[in-house]
Order: structure tokens, then sequence, then C-alpha cells
């Protein structure tokens, strides 16, 4: 049977340990491996691997001795519990032996679980797990992760409550990183909320980032504020070709300027009113951004959080125009407004 992305997910949280086999193919190797270690652990558990209820067959060891996969799937371990049978880089080559493998499987043995890179749609591998009535077929593909896939990774972590402004941060960081970094990213985040129950904020999430996604975006963000409107371009460009989202640059852009909007309004001026921040202000930005505050005044910044506030509303609407061009005009307007300043 073919499993959608989204019941795969579910499916891959509480597999059904009475199955008989799922097969985990797709390009991205990273995605594929992370998606088949959840699997595994949720069927055998945490210590199912030292339990010894987990056989690990390479594809060029099966081909070798087809026998390994039928000898796993019924060898009977000390410990119980289910038991996996997995078989790695899996090709069309060794189609006819997981075939003949799955023929033989009866309630008790081992699930077996396959992966591969890119499988045809007509190939035998992916025509004997859809076609099979008590196994799986499951195509991983590039697309960035759901937002149940983003909260089943959060839940994983220990991450409580997160507010919708942090939640917007980890999807746009969820298509900038790769899956893997992303995965560290999301336990990084568990680890810096330790014994806070308080919910996540966008300053937690950036405060856990990759420090090159960060500095990427520190730099279109300043910029920006310093009314550079010929940089932005280029900086752009460069943050699309890592897969940046337009709303999370607006989300970052709109965090930026409510810093220096508060630091502006504070009663002692911008340089007391960054000290005041919370949380600080990394001491490398400090100066930088008191003079931001200072050339663009609270009457400008205001008109800037106005146009910040509408392009991100039209950016979450259905209307049909480049998102990324909408993103980059407003960027300029921005850093024309300030340069007048």
């Amino acid at each position: 049977m073919k499993l959608a992305p989204r019941d795969a997910s579910r499916y891959f949280a509480k597999p059904d340990t009475g199955r008989t086999g799922v097969l985990i193919f797709g390009g991205d190797a990273m995605r594929v491996a992370l998606k088949r270690q959840e699997l595994i652990k949720n069927l055998i558990g945490p210590q199912g691997d030292e339990e010894m209820r987990l056989t690990r067959i390479s594809a060029g060891e099966l081909r070798k001795d087809p026998a390994l996969l039928t000898d796993a799937i019924k060898a009977q371990g000390f410990f119980p519990g289910p038991r996996v049978a997995f078989v790695e880089d899996a090709t069309e080559t060794i189609a006819d032996v997981i075939l003949s493998a799955l023929d033989g499987w009866k309630d008790g043995d081992a699930q077996v679980v396959v992966t591969a890179g890119n499988l045809k749609p007509r190939g035998k591998l992916r025509k004997l797990f859809e076609g099979h009535p008590n196994a799986f077929a499951v195509g991983i593909y590039d697309d960035p992760p759901s937002r149940d896939e983003i909260e089943a990774d959060l839940k994983r972590a220990g991450v409580g409550q997160i507010g919708p402004e942090a939640m917007n941060e980890l999807v746009g960081l969820s298509r900038v990183l790769d899956p893997g970094d992303f995965r560290q990213t999301v336990e990084k985040l568990g680890l810096y909320k330790l014994s806070d129950a308080s919910p996540v904020t966008t300053d937690d999430v950036l405060a856990v980032a990759p420090a090159s996604v960060e500095a990427e975006m520190d730099d279109l963000l300043h910029t920006v504020a310093e009314g550079r409107s010929g940089e932005i371009g280029p900086l752009l460009t460069r943050l699309q070709g890592q897969g940046s989202d337009p709303v999370w640059i607006c989300i970052n852009a709109t965090r930026h300027f409510r810093l220096l909007h508060a630091a502006c309004a504070d009663p002692g001026g911008p340089g007391q009113g960054i000290n005041r921040l919370r949380p600080p202000v990394h001491f490398k930005n400090r100066d930088r951004m008191v003079r931001q505050a200072q050339q663009w005044g609270l009457r400008r910044l205001e008109q800037a959080l106005e146009i910040l506030v509408e392009t991100d509303l039209t950016l979450r609407s259905a209307q049909k125009a480049p998102v990324m061009a909408l993103t980059e005009r407003m960027l300029i307007r921005l850093a024309m407004l300030g340069s007048r300043a």
C-alpha cells in the first residue's frame, strides 16, 4: 500500500508492529535516514538495538547471500519485543530476494524496513510494497517539513508551548536548513528550554539557530536599517539561494525594527534603550543598532513597522504576485525611507 506524506508521518510516530514491512525511498538520503531512524526507534524502542532486536543488512550483503533477510525475519532473539530486519540502500537488483522473504512472512516475524534512493513508479521494488496487502511504500520528497512534522519534532524534543511567531520562525528555518541540521536545531531548542515552562519565543529560536543562517540574516537587516538599498538585491539572492522563505525574512525584519523602536522610545534615549532590551542585544551589534535607532527616529520607525505589518499580511494572503519580489520591494522601500531620515 502507498502511504501519503501526512499519513506516513502519523504512521512513523505510532507504527503497527503487525505489519510485514515498510519501504522508504527518496532522492535525499538524509531525509530518508531520519524517517527510517524514527520508524525503527518507535517499532523496537530505544533499547531495541542493544537488545539485538535489530538486524542490519546492506544491499551488497543481500546480493551475495539472499538467505540473510529470511534468516533475520525468522530469527528469535534472547529479549522479548518486536524485531526489525533493516535492508539499507536497496535497488531493483534485490527486489526478487525481498519479494521471496516477504512471501514467507508470518505473524511474530521481524518487520522488514527497506530504504532506497529514487525508484521508478513501475520498478519492481515499489510495485512490491505498493501492491502488498500488509506492507507500506513511503516516498520521501525534497519538500520542507509540514507543520505537523515540525510539531512532532518539537514534541519529541520535549518542547511544550510555542508562540505563533516562534512557530513561524521555525517554519522559516525548516526551509533554509537541511533536515539533519533542522532536527539538531529543534533538539537544541528542547535543551535550551529545559526546566523552563514558558512558551517558546522568537528570541529562543534565534538563540539556537545555526550561526551561519543568523549571520546572513543579520547582514541583510543591517543593510536595510542603514539605508544601503543598492546592496539588498545580492544579499536577498544569496538568502533565496539557501531556501529562505519570504515570510521568515519579513518576520525577522519586523523583529529588528521593533527592537529599534523600543530603544528609540526609551526615556533615556536609544543608547539606554538598547541596554534595557531583553534578551540583550549582542555586544557586536549594540553600537550599530544605537546608530540605526538614532538615524531613524520614532516616527519613521513607526512608519517602517506599518510597512512590515502590511507586507506580512500580503505575503500570507491568497495574492498571486511573486512573494520574493514583494519582499525585495518592501526592503528597498524601507532602506530608502531610512536613508531620508
